[in-house]
């Protein structure tokens, strides 16, 4: 889906506090706050996508030399379909690219796995495997 013409989109870095609500409201409401707190958030680039003054989505990006991951993508419920995860991710993808990445991947929820397709990212050869209940794939794509 496209975002309409009159909506006011902003994607910038925030700091790692800042995705720590929305994270828990979308991936984990069930659990305390200090679940979806990594101790990698430190070494991460985070990113937010605003409607407005709204903060609706966010994803974070660890780059590792040539090799990057993203981790704790989580888009409002009430905002998803309208195309502000895909712009946020896109953006990622080029943030990434332009840090010198050459390889991005995730843990994709088994859910999310053909959502993440329509990026071009493929299921690797690497086993799926159950994290809390749920089942994730692990997917990648090379940047170039």
């Amino acid at each position: 889906m496209q975002v309409e013409a009159d909506v006011v989109v902003i994607i910038k870095r925030i700091p790692k506090e800042e995705t720590w609500e929305l994270r828990h409201r979308v991936l984990w409401p069930d659990k305390d706050l200090s679940f979806v707190q990594m101790r990698e958030d430190d070494n991460g680039l985070h990113f937010g996508l605003y409607e407005g003054q709204e903060l609706v989505s966010v994803l974070s990006l660890f780059v590792n030399g040539h090799d990057a991951q993203f981790r704790k993508f989580a888009t409002l419920p009430g905002e998803q379909g309208k195309g502000y995860g895909s712009l946020l991710l896109h953006h990622v993808l080029l943030e990434a690219a332009s840090l010198g990445a050459t390889r991005i991947w995730c843990n994709a929820r088994a859910t999310k796995a053909g959502y993440y397709e329509r990026f071009g990212l493929q299921k690797t050869t690497k086993e799926p495997f159950e994290k809390n209940g749920l089942l994730y794939f692990v997917m990648e794509i090379q940047l170039i």
